[in-house]
């Protein structure tokens, strides 16, 4: 697979001479990256090859800090950073992207909400909070840092349209990818089924506290499915988070879809690659604007 292919839908589809976040488009990426993935019980992180996808450093991991706050945050994303800094493939510091993922909503580097995260996130400017720290920093919604690479190198690769990746752990995330270009902060664990919010029902969390059978948890996540079809229509959905491991228990029973429901590739290494590849490309596309 040529770094030509990964970095752009395939069919020449519209979003192909589109330029903004995560774009498709942009070409000559560098090598390689680092992806840290800010979560509620661990900070993960890892240099990835962009032409491929894959880690090429050992996957380095610390607690999160409790409480989670902004500093605590840094300054546990900066010990990632210098873990990695000793690898011999990772790029110099004037060359080096880094993408950092949280569990809430991020428009421009501001994080906006904090269901899964602590409260005092809400309106910190992530970009500039983490400035100090080595390399071009870019940040992102962990969901969405996740179905960008399974759109660009995982379940999704090489397949244009809409694609909806559904993570399942302590919450439930999405993202939305449409011709290999992100649609930022779908945040459609949030939406009510049946009068309830769906990621008190549907994450991998609710159904360990409600002892669900995986025959009656599978059957449930179909009917969710269904409802997230009528408000976004997809051709595929990607089922990723912690649980996407137990798969062959549960995805037998998510029957009677218009789309295809495919399991993801990275699984907890998801978040880190997506968000080392939006890095490299929010540095790539700044460069074209300067």
């Amino acid at each position: 697979m040529t770094s030509a292919a990964v970095n752009r839908p395939a069919g020449g589809a519209p979003a192909a001479e589109a330029l903004g976040p995560a774009s498709a488009a942009l070409r000559d990426l560098p090598r390689c990256a680092i992806g840290v993935d800010v979560g509620g019980t661990g900070i993960k992180g890892g240099i990835v090859d962009l032409e491929a996808g894959d880690l090429i450093s050992k996957r380095v991991r610390f607690d999160t800090p409790q409480p989670a706050t902004p500093e605590a945050v840094r300054d546990t994303v900066d010990r990632v950073l210098q873990k990695l800094a000793s690898h011999p493939e990772c790029p110099a510091e004037e060359q080096l992207a880094v993408g950092v993922t949280f569990p809430a909503i991020v428009i421009d580097n501001v994080v906006l909400s904090a269901a899964n995260i602590d409260p005092s996130w809400i309106d910190c400017d992530a970009g500039q909070l983490l400035s100090a720290l080595p390399g071009r920093t870019a940040c992102l919604n962990d969901a969405d840092a996740a179905g960008l690479a399974e759109a660009r190198y995982g379940a999704g690769d090489g397949k244009s349209g809409t694609i909806m990746m559904i993570t399942l752990g302590t919450g439930v995330g999405s993202a939305l990818v449409h011709d290999g270009v992100l649609v930022p902060n779908s945040e459609l664990g949030h939406v009510e089924l049946d009068g309830v919010v769906a990621e008190t029902v549907f994450s991998a969390r609710a159904r360990e506290r409600n002892q669900q059978p995986w025959d009656e948890y599978g059957k449930g996540l179909a009917r969710y499915l269904a409802h997230l079809w009528r408000i976004q229509p997809v051709s595929q959905f990607i089922i990723g988070g912690g649980i996407s491991t137990r798969a062959d228990d549960f995805l037998p029973y998510v029957t009677g879809l218009r789309a295809e429901v495919s399991v993801a590739k990275f699984q907890k290494n998801a978040g880190i690659v997506g968000a080392a590849l939006f890095a490299a490309e929010q540095a790539q596309a700044a460069g074209l604007r300067e």
